[in-house]
């Protein structure tokens, strides 16, 4: 092959715009501090960090559920404690009812204040978190329990209000790819639930169903029994081992609650460390070592140069070059 004074100045434009190329490239990649700047620059590494920032994003939605859940859980585990003590109060006040030093006043105010204990019951099951009642299921929206008010015994009572079928329905959180959790109690597994014998069993020793535990029946019956003269000995007898099982109820459910909090609790913690080396996978894909591109830089624009100073020997001499 010839070589002419023209394809030596072709050869040198050529090379003169590869390096020039470079040092755009690495002068880009400072500005920016990332490897790529559109998908040409590097398509398989492009397509690495889109998947990256999909599972960042996805991640970061499960972060956000997990939170709210376990902020619901919170709220509900308070509801279920203030529960509890209310039960537990009423459970005095029959216990007292049954002394025999008392008179009629005595007795009185004792179903006054559990009368009151009772419509504070049904206000703790319509707890609301976030614009939602907690113990109102899949029916959110609407109070789950009503607390009504005898206008001529003075009685208060409470009712499940709604679709019981609908209240009774679980609510599900996604925590993680494919990974969803029960959450909730409603006010149905808190005021009837299936009653138990001695040893813990929904039947008895035959084997026979034990039946269904109401609690607002059981209300209806206590606070009745408080204003019959011949009740007493049903109320420290037959209703305070009820309110004991609906206290273990109670208490069943509290454990489930915090069941629920405790794996909550460690699906956040795994979501932080995952969503921590999600970050960091991505960092290695897509940022740049500014100390190794400086040093790149340093090195692209000597070769530049170099190749300029080069150009006064590549062009073409002229006459005066000879004279």
């Amino acid at each position: 092959m010839r070589i002419t004074h023209g394809v030596m100045v072709s050869g040198f434009l050529g090379d003169m715009n590869t390096n020039l190329n470079s040092l755009n490239k690495i002068q880009k990649q400072l500005n920016t501090g990332k490897e790529f700047s559109k998908p040409s620059d590097d398509p398989f590494k492009v397509a690495r960090s889109m998947q990256m920032y999909s599972e960042i994003n996805a991640n970061k939605q499960y972060n956000t559920n997990i939170k709210d859940t376990i902020n619901w859980m919170d709220t509900t585990d308070t509801a279920l404690n203030n529960g509890t003590k209310c039960l537990q109060r009423i459970r005095e006040l029959m216990v007292s009812a049954g002394n025999a030093t008392y008179g009629s006043s005595e007795l009185t105010a004792i179903k006054e204040e559990i009368n009151e204990r009772v419509a504070e019951f049904g206000q703790i099951l319509n707890t609301s978190f976030d614009g939602k009642y907690i113990f109102g299921g899949k029916d959110g929206a609407s109070k789950p329990v009503e607390v009504n008010l005898d206008g001529v015994t003075g009685e208060n009572s409470i009712s499940i209000s709604g679709n019981e079928d609908i209240i009774n329905k679980s609510l599900k959180v996604e925590i993680s790819s494919g990974v969803t959790v029960d959450y909730n109690v409603n006010a149905v597994e808190v005021l009837k639930f299936k009653d138990k014998d001695g040893n813990g069993n929904v039947v008895d020793g035959a084997g026979v169903p034990t039946g269904e535990m109401d609690v607002m029946k059981f209300f209806d019956d206590l606070l009745n029994n408080l204003s019959d003269v011949n009740g007493k000995s049903k109320v420290v007898g037959e209703n305070l081992d009820q309110i004991d099982k609906v206290i273990d109820n109670m208490l069943s459910v509290s454990a489930k609650v915090g069941t629920v909090q405790n794996r909550m609790e460690s699906a956040k913690e795994l979501n932080t460390a995952q969503n921590e080396n999600l970050t960091e996978i991505l960092s290695g894909n897509e940022d740049i070592d500014f100390m190794e591109k400086s040093m790149e830089m340093a090195v692209a624009r000597t070769i530049y140069v170099a190749s300029l100073q080069t150009s006064s020997k590549v062009l073409q001499p002229s006459i005066l070059d000879f004279l």
